[in-house]
């Protein structure tokens, strides 16, 4: 078999092989077929395709090119959620106590931020003493006694994704669907849980722009996990503002907090309840939706839900004082209000603008090397539907840099104030594929 042959083939339409798709993941992983090579192929996949078998292939074959976590010991059902990214996205630190609460089994490896979207993991960084690295024995002690553990990626799982995404960053084949969905989707089935749940973002301050894109994404990466008999499933919501009120990663912990505790914003625990029913039913501690969200509002509302993030915190060695009392996180020294100069209803807050605006405030990092400032980030004060009055703050900035003048105009450039309140749904919009 030769790698030239198997470019040829996919530049002409063809269908490859589980033989062929598996000698060129083999092949570049061990170094024998070099980057301009694969490059080549990866750019006939971006132009021609792939049909659904192809990809669960592509994503089988990506899954075991490296190691692969067996978790079958712990008892019951694992599950895991990822999202592919926005700004505000604190789900994960309310939605996994939440599920663990009620019996679930949360095993999950998440990422860093980047650009304008937060990363799971310097938010739990943020905790002072908070570990994000875990050995696997002490993964799956965690998750057996407690319910949850939230860990970075392990080096060891799927290096061919590793190597690729890093060639198809540089070879304008960032945004084709196959490569996108079996990305994800090696490294989630590779770490091990039973049950995926997906929440697949569309708009400004998303990877996908469009709803429609969103759904082919959902789509195919939901038929990737029937191909690989797992059970995966979807949800595709909105991330034309930023979810919660809270951007950057202390300020984001502080509200994951108050939602544990039933004072969190509408969008953050409508997402939470709806995703928590959602790997509840696939976890199978319940029949249906209905019966999982009470479960959900029950563990809230008793203190249980608290409780257990207390737990996951304490267990990975994190300072739980910060979380009893989170007046400790450190706080900006330079805050800033932004003021409305205009009167009427916020029709718009541009996600991606904040995103950026809190990156340039310190909040996240344009290189993965950039060091993150835990305190610095913004705070809304107001959300799409609310009325705004001329002099009324939009938004507070908060930061440890000196120089922020540019910051705060594009933050007032994210708002967009209209005569007439929006008709739209101020939480999200859910689709729901399974």
């Amino acid at each position: 078999m030769r790698i030239e042959d198997i470019i040829e083939k996919k530049r002409d339409g063809g269908i490859l092989s589980r033989e062929e798709i598996h000698y060129f993941i083999n092949g570049y992983v061990a170094d024998e077929i070099k980057d301009y090579q694969a490059s080549a192929l990866l750019m006939a996949i971006y132009i021609r395709g792939m049909n659904k078998q192809e990809t669960a292939i592509l994503t089988d074959e990506m899954r075991i090119s490296g190691d692969i976590w067996d978790l079958s010991e712990i008892p019951g059902k694992k599950v895991d959620k990822h999202s592919t990214g926005g700004v505000g996205d604190k789900v994960s630190l309310v939605l996994g106590p939440m599920v663990a609460a009620c019996g679930a089994k949360l095993a999950k490896m998440s990422g860093r931020g980047l650009g304008h979207t937060g990363g799971t993991l310097d938010k739990l960084e943020s905790i002072p003493g908070m570990r994000i690295v875990l050995t696997k024995d002490e993964f799956k002690k965690q998750v057996r006694d407690i319910g949850i553990a939230i860990i970075g990626q392990s080096p060891e799982i799927d290096p061919a994704d590793k190597k690729l995404y890093s060639l198809r960053d540089v070879t304008g084949t960032v945004s084709c669907m196959p490569l996108i969905a079996s990305s994800i989707m090696s490294k989630k089935l590779a770490s091990g849980a039973d049950c995926i749940l997906l929440d697949v973002k569309y708009g400004s301050g998303a990877f996908m722009k469009t709803i429609k894109d969103a759904e082919a994404l959902a789509h195919t990466m939901v038929d990737i996990g029937k191909e690989l008999n797992k059970d995966v499933r979807a949800e595709v919501t909105d991330m034309d503002q930023p979810l919660g009120c809270a951007v950057g990663n202390n300020l984001e912990v502080k509200e994951a907090i108050n939602t544990l505790k039933g004072h969190g914003p509408r969008d953050l625990t409508e997402i939470c309840l709806s995703s928590g029913s959602i790997m509840l039913v696939q976890a199978g501690l319940f029949n249906n939706k209905e019966e999982a969200r009470r479960a959900l509002i029950e563990v809230v509302n008793n203190g249980s839900a608290f409780e257990k993030f207390r737990q996951f915190v304490t267990a990975q060695g994190g300072d739980v004082s910060y979380i009893d009392d989170t007046n400790k996180f450190p706080v900006s020294k330079n805050i800033f209000n932004v003021i409305s100069k205009e009167e009427g209803y916020v029709s718009r807050i541009d996600a991606l603008a904040i995103g950026k605006a809190s990156m340039l405030l310190g909040g996240g990092r344009e290189k993965m090397d950039d060091i993150i400032d835990p305190s610095a980030g913004i705070i809304l004060n107001k959300k799409i539907g609310d009325y705004v009055k001329i002099g009324e703050i939009l938004c507070t900035l908060y930061t440890n840099h000196d120089e922020f003048e540019d910051v705060k105009l594009d933050a007032i450039k994210a708002f967009k104030i209209s005569n007439k309140k929006p008709e739209i749904d101020t939480v999200m919009t859910h689709n729901i594929i399974d």
